[in-house]
């Protein structure tokens, strides 16, 4: 990985420069935002790893963000999809966080992350195998499409033909 990519450390902020409403999200040692900030310091569609409290955790973001000392963002060259590497990294979240090292606060050092090896498509590829993932992430988790989706009308199949059966005119 740290042939390919830059990880870049986030700048530490303290909790009273926080807003509980803002522009920007900052994230510290969760995917959750511990607050929001004025400004932010990274841009829209970016990957990043939690190297402390949720250390090994995976996020991607589509907004402009700040990302705090405790979060590692991923610098990729052109030939590099930025999605592509949020999956490639969610793909290695179990070996990632077997690397955490387990005390009061777990950590996830840089040289875990850097160490991480994939095999990197050609650009066109990799924003094939995006497309696929992104579509099947949309028909697994969204609300209006796929599963659920699918469950609700399958639902309201049922009870029609439930009303059906069991209002049968003889």
């Amino acid at each position: 990985m740290g042939q390919v990519v830059n990880l870049q450390r986030g700048k530490r902020l303290v909790r009273n420069q926080l807003t509980t409403s803002g522009s920007f999200p900052v994230y510290q040692n969760s995917l959750t935002p511990l607050g929001y900030y004025t400004e932010s310091n990274r841009v829209k569609n970016t990957s990043f790893v939690i190297c402390a409290g949720a250390a090994g955790e995976i996020g991607y973001s589509d907004t402009d963000f700040w990302a705090a000392d405790d979060v590692y963002t991923l610098e990729t060259s052109d030939n590099i999809s930025d999605k592509f590497m949020y999956y490639v990294l969610l793909s290695k979240q179990d070996r990632l966080k077997s690397q955490v090292r387990k005390a009061s606060i777990p950590r996830l050092s840089k040289d875990a992350i850097d160490k991480v090896t994939f095999y990197l498509p050609s650009l066109t590829e990799q924003k094939r195998i995006v497309s696929i993932l992104d579509n099947f992430n949309t028909l697994t988790n969204s609300l209006s499409e796929g599963l659920p989706k699918e469950i609700e009308l399958r639902q309201k199949q049922y009870e029609y033909w439930r009303e059906q059966l069991l209002n049968l005119t003889r």
